[in-house]
């Protein structure tokens, strides 16, 4: 592996409705991203099964792949007030407190036009403490490489946000691709050490763009005929806890 570092750190406090930047973080054994996936909103045709208080399927709840106006909410939170404001180049921004009922009614309202009519209608916020509506149900951090994201963009003929793909860590300094070969490889990042697991495979929700809210690259085309393969980024799991940054070092071990 070459001489990487941390690019940027992303997380998303509403399962597909909403991105945000920050500087740091604490990283905890076991556990995934912080603050990401906090809530999720669920449409009028979930299923949660027989443990509504564990982890639900990604199929239950409002996602990219099904409108892409919704890849164009962006977030501004109060992790400490558990307090969003979201925004959308086509709406008022909407400043909630999810966890507060008459708030989360509000958040619902203010999705509901960025939601296919044709699909079931916005329901109702979902949080289940300690567990994150992640599309899988490890808790995973989602790492991906900004070299590999200039590659695709190439291919494509366009610039790519890295917000297409949703990731949690960004790591610069790889080569096109070199993220893959982390599998099954621990890594330091900062003072944090994380094992990597596996590959990403994506949907849909990654041919919008979230400046405009319209599906405008075939990412899984150009994934497919480059690549062979529909993956981008890597999955892993935090084995030690610890504080990152943006311009940390990511060291293999």
């Amino acid at each position: 592996m070459t001489a990487a570092s941390i690019a940027r750190l992303c997380r998303h406090p509403v399962k597909s409705c909403g991105y945000e930047e920050v500087a740091r973080v604490v990283l905890s054994a076991g556990r995934a991203f912080p603050f990401d996936r906090e809530w999720a909103v669920a449409h009028a045709a979930a299923r949660f099964g027989d443990d509504p208080g564990g982890w639900q399927p990604k199929l239950n709840f409002l996602r990219g792949w099904g409108s892409a106006d919704l890849m164009a909410v962006a977030c501004i939170s109060d992790e400490g007030a558990r307090r969003l404001t979201l925004t959308h180049p086509r709406a008022e921004p909407l400043t909630v407190s999810p966890d507060d009922p008459a708030d989360a009614a509000r958040l619902v309202a203010w999705l509901r036009p960025f939601w296919a009519e044709t699909r079931p209608e916005p329901a109702r916020v979902v949080r289940v403490p300690g567990v994150p509506m992640t599309d899988v149900p490890d808790p995973f951090v989602a790492v991906l490489n900004t070299a590999s994201n200039r590659a695709l963009g190439q291919r494509l003929g366009q610039d790519l946000s890295i917000h297409r793909w949703r990731g949690n860590i960004w790591l610069d300094g790889l080569a096109p691709w070199e993220e893959f070969d982390l599998v099954g490889r621990e890594v330091a990042l900062g003072g944090a050490v994380l094992r990597v697991e596996q590959r990403i495979t994506r949907c849909k929700a990654t041919s919008a763009n979230p400046a405009t809210g319209r599906f405008d690259a075939d990412t899984l085309g150009a994934l497919e005929d480059g690549c062979g393969h529909q993956d981008f980024g890597v999955y892993a799991r935090v084995l030690q806890g610890g504080p990152v940054a943006v311009g940390d070092p990511a060291v293999p071990r």
